[in-house]
């Protein structure tokens, strides 16, 4: 598989640090409200890509964290009148919940930052201010080279907090003083980490090694986030963290980028409501993943008429098969369908050359069951290999089992129907499409 590395801005082969297994971590959100579109799509994404490498036999750990701790959470604790653990227990079931709507599988393990909290702290990287310990950017030559700019460049409009306990102002916080909200105890206060310095504990943590496979993430968090994490782990461990570096493009909304500020943002479990998990997922798949995403109702419509082509001609094909077979017989993929979907995944993950790979599947079952004599073999391999695409992509269709009396219902409209009993054809379909048959 090839995917574009952030970090060498090419396109590379992935080659797993140990042969058939992948380590792969996607920085999670700060549970202080609902998910939003953009989370989703991160979530999509890469439960997209864990699911391509398991088709092709890789064992993947997935881990993504949930950031418990941070001023939001705190401030959404106090104007609540709760602990911050009811804020973070109430919003990271939601989260749960929301990737289980999205019909994405739960990380394997998705640490917390309370439950990860070792200290880290380096001779030379680091100083300590008033019981804040800050990096020492100068410290690190290499600093920058995930964003691909010079120090001296960042310090012009990056988004750098005014600090003037700070050495250089684009030295960030590894441990942060405070008596506001959850702390623990260290050396130098009483406090909690920064934000930074959680990605790389947990990381150490979940994995038990100082460099993984893949470490993804939103376009947004490439800097500083990854880049100050990079930062980190070359400092203690002189590695980069990770071999690849995977990032999601960001969401618009009607060609306008999505904005708390712009009040144009989008949240996760009305979209869920209203169009459901498949169409959503659909929708998020159809872009490629390195690309903007604009988002409006035509693309969620568009996706809701797509994906009831597909149903049908899936529904439709079961059926046939169930009616000419009275045992079930064995499937086996198509390979002349298959490759090139898993090709176009192999891809870099283009989840559109995917889709058209995937409708050519589509257009084969429709053909097939339009033949007179019905070749049930090839229509049986060809559903069997549209179930395979669909659960890479994450997509769940029904499944139909007909039972002997659904079978016979079946013979009786079709026979209706030839004979013109159109009578009798429209109360027998009637009934079918009561069942789910038609």
């Amino acid at each position: 598989m090839k995917l574009y590395n952030s970090y060498t801005q090419m396109i590379e082969e992935l080659k797993p640090i140990e042969e058939g297994k992948v380590s792969m971590y996607v920085c999670g959100p700060t549970v202080y409200n609902y998910p939003h579109i953009g989370n989703v799509r991160q979530i999509i994404v890469f439960d997209t890509l864990k699911k391509t490498l398991e088709a092709q036999g890789m064992d993947v750990l997935y881990a993504s964290n949930y950031t418990d701790v941070d001023d939001k959470i705190i401030n959404t604790a106090i104007e609540k009148g709760v602990s911050e653990q009811e804020i973070t227990t109430q919003f990271i079931e939601a989260y749960d919940q929301t990737r289980a709507d999205l019909n994405a599988d739960q990380p394997d393990v998705a640490p917390k930052v309370t439950e990860t909290m070792d200290a880290i702290i380096r001779k030379g990287a680091a100083y300590q201010v008033d019981g804040d310990v800050y990096y020492r950017v100068d410290s690190n030559s290499l600093y920058g080279e995930l964003s691909h700019q010079k120090v001296e460049d960042l310090m012009v409009g990056a988004r750098i907090d005014e600090n003037t306990k700070k050495e250089n102002p684009l030295d960030f916080t590894l441990w942060k003083a405070t008596d506001r909200g959850i702390q623990w105890d260290s050396p130098w206060s009483k406090g909690r980490p920064g934000w930074h310095t959680e990605c790389v504990v947990m990381i150490n943590d979940v994995f038990q090694k100082p460099l993984i496979d893949i470490h993804g993430g939103g376009l947004d968090l490439k800097f500083p986030h990854h880049e100050n994490e990079i930062a980190q782990c070359e400092s203690l461990h002189h590695t980069r963290l990770a071999n690849m570096w995977v990032h999601n493009g960001m969401i618009n909304i009607d060609g306008i980028k999505m904005s708390k500020s712009l009040g144009n943002v989008w949240w996760a479990k009305d979209l869920i409501a209203m169009y459901g998990g498949n169409v959503i997922r659909w929708v998020m798949i159809s872009t490629h993943y390195r690309a903007p995403l604009n988002l409006n109702e035509k693309a969620f419509e568009s996706a809701q008429k797509e994906l009831a082509k597909i149903e049908n001609a899936y529904r439709q094909g079961q059926v046939k098969v169930q009616i000419a077979n009275e045992e079930e017989e064995p499937k086996e993929l198509d390979q002349t369908l298959w490759n090139p979907f898993i090709e176009a995944l192999n891809d870099d993950l283009n989840t559109p050359n995917a889709i058209t790979a995937l409708l050519e599947c589509v257009k084969k079952i429709n053909q097939l069951q339009r033949q007179k004599e019905i070749d049930v073999k090839a229509l049986n391999d060809a559903l069997f290999t549209l179930e395979k695409m669909l659960t890479v992509l994450g997509i769940k269709l029904p499944t139909i089992h007909l039972s002997q009396e659904d079978k016979e219902l079946y013979r009786l409209w079709r026979n209706a129907v030839q004979e013109k009993d159109f009578e009798h054809a429209d109360l027998y379909r009637a009934r079918l499409q009561e069942q789910g048959i038609l």
